[in-house]
C-alpha cells in the first residue's frame, strides 16, 4: 500500500518530469505546483528554464495546469508568459483540486501526475485523488513559523523515503 505522504518518484528538479519519463509511466497531464516546485516563492516571473520546459512538454502532447493554493494575482501574473490553464487557491490537498484540474484539461486523473515540492499539499493531493505523486526538493525554504511546522513534520518523511528508495536500488 501507497503511504499518504511518499511519492511515487522524485527528481532533483522539475526538469526531470520529461516528456520521455512521462510516456514512460504512460502519463499525459502535469498538475504543477509554482512556488518552490518551479521557482522561488519570491520569483514573480517563469524562468526561461520554466518557460522552455512547459514549451517542451505541450510540443510533445502533454498537457499542462499550475494548481496552486495562492492568490490569484501571483498565480496570474506568472503565467501570465505562460499563457496555460491554472488554478488558484486550488484547496490543496482536495480530492476536488485534481478533479477541477483535469476537467479544465479536458482528460482523466489516470493520465495525471502532480509535481510539487511539499508532502503535506501535493503529494496528498496526488494520493487522496488517485494520482501518481513527484516530488522536487524545496528550492528555497520559507521561513515563516507556519513552513517551520510543516517542514519539521515532513522531514522524518523524506528521510524514509530516501532510505527505502536507498534499499530499493541496490
Amino acid at each position: 500500500m501507497k503511504h499518504l505522504l511518499l511519492p511515487d518518484y522524485d527528481f532533483d528538479t522539475y526538469k526531470g518530469v520529461t516528456p520521455d519519463f512521462l510516456k514512460s509511466i504512460g502519463k499525459t497531464c502535469v498538475l504543477c505546483d509554482i512556488d518552490n516546485t518551479l521557482v522561488p516563492y519570491d520569483v514573480p516571473h517563469p524562468t526561461d528554464d520554466v518557460c522552455a520546459w512547459v514549451r517542451c512538454l505541450q510540443e510533445n502532447g502533454i498537457k499542462i495546469i499550475l494548481v496552486s493554493n495562492n492568490e490569484k494575482e501571483r498565480v496570474e501574473k506568472f503565467n501570465a508568459p505562460l499563457g496555460i490553464p491554472y488554478l488558484y487557491k486550488s484547496g490543496k490537498p482536495s480530492i476536488r483540486t485534481v478533479k477541477r484540474a483535469v476537467k479544465i484539461l479536458e482528460d482523466n486523473k489516470n493520465n495525471a501526475i502532480m509535481l510539487g515540492d511539499q508532502l503535506l499539499t501535493d503529494v496528498i493531493t496526488a494520493r487522496v485523488s488517485g494520482i501518481t505523486a513527484v516530488w522536487v526538493p524545496t528550492i528555497k525554504k520559507v521561513e515563516t513559523p507556519f513552513f517551520k511546522f510543516k517542514s519539521a513534520i515532513e522531514k522524518p518523511f523524506i528521510k524514509h523515503y530516501y532510505k527505502k528508495k536507498n534499499k530499493t536500488e541496490k
